[in-house]
């Protein structure tokens, strides 16, 4: 991995006290938008971590498949993004 390991658990941290930020607010009751624009701002903060972790994927473990010229290792390599965007979609 070549991703900013330090920069993206700080980033999962901060998520994750939002989440329990979440929490308190549902046990506080508060307005139920005040709720939906918090998930919004986590669900755009994992966005951005994912795609940190995607483009870190393709630019060592996909790159490294193409590099090595193995056919099987390439094909792995794709289909398991394929099965990852797939899955996305649903």
């Amino acid at each position: 991995m070549n991703i900013d390991r330090d920069a993206t658990i700080k980033r999962l941290n901060r998520i994750e006290g939002q989440v329990r930020g979440i929490t308190r607010m549902i046990e506080e009751e508060r307005y139920c938008i005040e709720i939906l624009q918090q998930m919004q701002a986590i669900k755009s903060a994992l966005g951005k971590v994912e795609d940190a972790i995607l483009k870190d994927h393709t630019a060592t473990c996909v790159e490294t498949a193409i590099a090595s010229g193995n056919a099987r290792d390439q094909r792995k390599k794709f289909e398991e993004l394929v099965d990852l965007l797939g899955r996305v979609k649903r």
